[in-house]
């Protein structure tokens, strides 16, 4: 393809891509750019289209870069195609989030070498920043395939978003146990989203994608190899806040999302096993390094409770998740802090959370000022308690928890 008709190809998708998405594909395009080399490259020259612009001596002014790569980079505009890509996307119903697009997650691009492109298959909210991963071992036994369901159904009630990786074992008992309750679960892929691997988890991968995200960095038509899967684990880890390893040997990636997760700063978390069994070895590890012990979801839910807080704004409709609640600075327009549950609360459930204080509220009072039906109320109230929002104070009051 010559440049002329590469440009007049890419002028017929700029009605559905900006320039900018065309110029991130054909860098990402390059073969041997990857997350760190592409940082390196923006440091130096300050955004794409200057990248893509620069000489071949320009750009082997950057570490890392020789004359082979610098060559190619400098004439990636004839090379490469991201119009094919894209339009491969759109038929395939596949989102495409550079990182400079404000539906990338911001907890993924604050890492150390964020993906420059993310593939998404169904959706990412602005929830999901409230997000804990579950790994382990593939060949999970039965108490550790029970322990995770439990769990991730649990942190499921509690409002947040179960991330793994779609493996066999634990992995797929995270995402089960999410979409058991009809929480959220996101699936990071570690080949392209055209290729579910294992094949045997087709069906769940569709069940996620309607209730959650199938995620990859890799283009959707590239094929299943072992070599990218530890690459992944850094997108695992850096979508949560913190990642729990149920069950996995020494040498495991489970322990390689750990490790990844204390690189960003992240919080550990492992549950307990027989001391005799090989699998469990991998989480007596983590918990003898400093990992938190969990036997309950509220060991996890006692360290996350005040990681995440979420400022709604009485001027913008989108919510803006922040991270850490010590970094919220005092501003006019915030009007309450919503933790990750109360954020996927339906209008009858906030109606009656809203009359629910931090000391005992009567629930004969909650029903005379919402003028619900006592049957609702108290089904409501049940369900407030199953998500950890609030609790039982006597037999006839209750409490808000946060």
């Amino acid at each position: 393809m010559t440049l002329e008709s590469s440009k007049q190809t890419a002028a017929v998708y700029r009605q559905y891509a900006p320039d900018e998405l065309i110029d991130e594909l054909t860098l990402w395009m390059v073969s041997g750019v990857g997350s760190k080399l592409t940082q390196q490259l923006l440091r130096r020259f300050g955004d794409v289209r200057s990248v893509l612009a620069a000489s071949v001596d320009e750009l082997q002014t950057v570490s890392g870069i020789g004359s082979k790569l610098a060559t190619n980079i400098s004439q990636a505009a004839v090379t490469c195609n991201p119009e094919k890509l894209i339009e491969q996307c759109r038929d395939e119903k596949i989102l495409i989030l550079s990182i400079n697009d404000s539906r990338y997650p911001e907890q993924l691009r604050s890492i150390d070498d964020p993906p420059p492109v993310l593939f998404v298959k169904g959706t990412l909210q602005p929830s999901d920043a409230s997000a804990v991963a579950i790994v382990g071992t593939r060949n999970a036994s039965d108490y550790g395939r029970s322990q995770t369901r439990r769990l991730a159904k649990n942190l499921a009630q509690s409002g947040f978003t179960i991330v793994s990786g779609l493996a066999y074992g634990i992995d797929g008992e995270a995402h089960r146990g999410a979409l058991e309750v009809n929480g959220r679960t996101i699936a990071v892929f570690g080949n392209g989203l055209l290729h579910i691997f294992p094949p045997e988890h087709k069906e769940l991968a569709d069940e996620i994608a309607n209730h959650g995200a199938l995620v990859s960095e890799y283009a959707p038509s590239r094929t299943p190899d072992k070599g990218l899967f530890p690459q992944r684990n850094r997108i695992v880890s850096g979508l949560s806040l913190g990642v729990l390893v149920v069950e996995a040997p020494r040498e495991s990636g489970a322990l390689i999302t750990a490790t990844a997760a204390t690189k960003q700063g992240r919080k550990i978390f492992a549950v307990p096993g027989q001391v005799d069994n090989e699998f469990s070895r991998g989480c007596h590890q983590l918990i003898r390094s400093g990992a938190v012990l969990v036997e309950t979801v509220d060991d996890l839910l006692e360290q996350l409770g005040n990681a995440v807080r979420t400022v709604q704004t009485t001027n913008e409709t989108e919510t803006k998740v922040i991270i850490a609640a010590e970094t919220i600075k005092p501003r006019e327009n915030v009007t309450k802090l919503l933790t990750p549950a109360e954020l996927k609360l339906n209008e009858t459930e906030t109606k009656i959370l809203t009359q629910i204080n931090t000391t005992p509220t009567l629930i004969d009072d909650i029903i005379s000022e919402t003028n619900l039906p006592p049957h609702q109320v108290l089904t409501t109230i049940t369900m407030l308690e199953i998500r950890r929002i609030i609790k039982r104070a006597e037999s006839n009051t209750v409490i808000r928890v946060r």
